[in-house]
């Protein structure tokens, strides 16, 4: 086996890309990266009648928005059929398999009789040592020959040596009797083939582990390094589902969470170090090992989720925000900021983006920037724009006119005025906002001053102080 480290995430494109598949690719995804290895694709289509094309791409899509790089181009594991097939007939070759004629009637009578004797309903086929002299004409299945006697043990990096008995173990069907391989034949193939060195998945697979570690062993193939994580529950501690709310990544992205955000929050949900909360991809990359997964399922909670969101925003570069934010646009349906628009937005981002915990939140503050003049105040907003509110602002718009353009003569001009009349700054702060946003949560009256610049700024506080404002 490889030196280097190979992972790889080998979803099925039957539906979207689940949250619990997102988190198995990240957990991948960095412990390859953080050991300068490899991180493989594959997309596990074998199941034709369930698998499509919006599914795939669906894949493809959310593994982009989160950021997680793979190497080399992604495998398609339908199209590697009649390889898992040569597999099989070799395995057949060596005596190591063989042709079971057993009917699904045959099977099911075998059943039903352990059954009634109280013995295991484990199939044991009675065609496993029949020459193939004494082999009918007909349809068959190719099963290995799994061992009989003593035991399996899974070594497992996050389970810990997990012992299966021999005797539980059934001669798996490699080949159906149409001659298509089945799905746990064509994992371990393609895991070898393409020099997978660790497998991490989650932990409702560890008992195929074991099933597969036959083939690995008949085929005289090294086993990978197992490593089986718990699953994501509910934050009510029951296997998550819809009714725990969105579960594929695109929701997500649709709900205005930072990728860099989901990164954090998922290596969380069942990994720990120390008590790190918020981390970086290079710190996630440094840090992350098998020592530091639980063996308990973890719990999904939206808060925790909402402020990693807001903190990655807050430490994105603003050039970098901008285009998450058109971005997320786009996957919304919503248009696409203007140039002259995304321009303001940039100048504008380093007072948005504090507290903003997702960007639908960044985007409400930079209503003042999105919305059209003239400005249509709220119905909070309008008890601000009173005569009191209007006499204020046509007092301050002449002394716009020549001050400079800079915070500092900004805050003391406005400020003179409440001195004069004997005022908190908050009152005469009230019908700012309200003539620059039509409402009354914004940015720093100073701010949308600075990023609107001094023209927009005269013309919304005239239009709006110079015309009475009716409910």
């Amino acid at each position: 086996m490889s030196s280097q480290i190979v992972t790889r995430f080998a979803p099925s494109p039957t539906g979207y890309l689940h949250i619990g598949s997102a988190r198995t690719a990240l957990f991948n995804w960095l412990y390859a990266r953080g050991r300068g290895g490899k991180f493989l694709l594959r997309i596990e289509d074998t199941d034709r009648a369930r698998s499509t094309p919006e599914a795939t791409q669906a894949i493809f899509t959310g593994m982009e928005w989160l950021g997680l790089d793979y190497d080399g181009e992604p495998v398609t594991q339908f199209d590697r059929a009649e390889r898992h097939a040569d597999v099989a007939h070799e395995l057949l070759a060596a005596g190591r398999a063989y042709k079971c004629f057993s009917s699904q009637d045959e099977i099911a009578a075998f059943r039903d009789q352990a059954r009634a004797a109280g013995r295991s309903t484990l199939f044991r086929s009675p065609w496993r040592d029949v020459e193939a002299a004494r082999h009918p004409k007909g349809a068959y299945v190719v099963r290995i020959k799994a061992p009989q006697s003593g035991t399996t043990v899974i070594a497992d990096q996050v389970q810990g040596d997990v012992t299966i008995k021999n005797d539980q173990l059934d001669d798996m069907i490699l080949l159906r009797s149409d001659g298509t391989p089945v799905y746990m034949l064509a994992v371990v193939v393609d895991d070898h083939d393409m020099g997978v060195t660790t497998v991490i998945r989650g932990d409702d697979h560890l008992n195929n582990a074991a099933r597969q570690m036959t083939i690995y062993n008949a085929m005289g193939w090294p086993v990978p390094v197992w490593a089986h994580i718990p699953l994501i529950h509910g934050a009510d501690g029951k296997k998550l589902s819809k009714r725990h709310g969105a579960l594929g990544v695109d929701e997500y992205h649709a709900m205005g969470y930072s990728a860099a955000a989901m990164r954090n929050y998922l290596a969380r949900l069942g990994w720990a170090h120390g008590n790190d909360e918020f981390f970086t991809d290079a710190q996630a990359k440094d840090w992350f090992g098998f020592d530091g997964i639980g063996k308990s399922p973890a719990r999904f909670d939206f808060k925790k989720l909402s402020k990693l969101s807001g903190q990655h925003i807050a430490i994105t570069e603003d050039a970098a925000l901008l285009q998450d934010l058109q971005t997320f646009l786009q996957v919304t349906g919503a248009p696409k900021l203007s140039d002259q628009t995304a321009t303001q937005m940039l100048s504008a981002m380093y007072c948005l983006k504090e507290r903003a915990r997702d960007f639908g939140e960044l985007i409400d503050k930079g209503q003042f920037i999105l919305a059209g003049t003239p400005i249509t105040p709220d119905e909070k907003a309008l008890s601000a724009l009173d005569e009191t509110g209007r006499s204020m602002l046509r007092e301050l718009t002449p002394q716009l006119q020549n001050v400079i353009w800079t915070r500092g003569d900004l805050e003391r001009v406005t400020s003179q005025i409440a001195e004069t009349r004997g005022i908190g700054f908050g009152k005469i702060a009230a019908p700012i906002r309200a003539a620059l946003a039509g409402r009354t949560a914004t940015p720093s009256v100073f701010d949308m001053m600075l990023v609107l610049g001094r023209q927009e700024t005269i013309a919304r506080l005239t239009d709006i102080s110079a015309n009475e404002i009716k409910d």
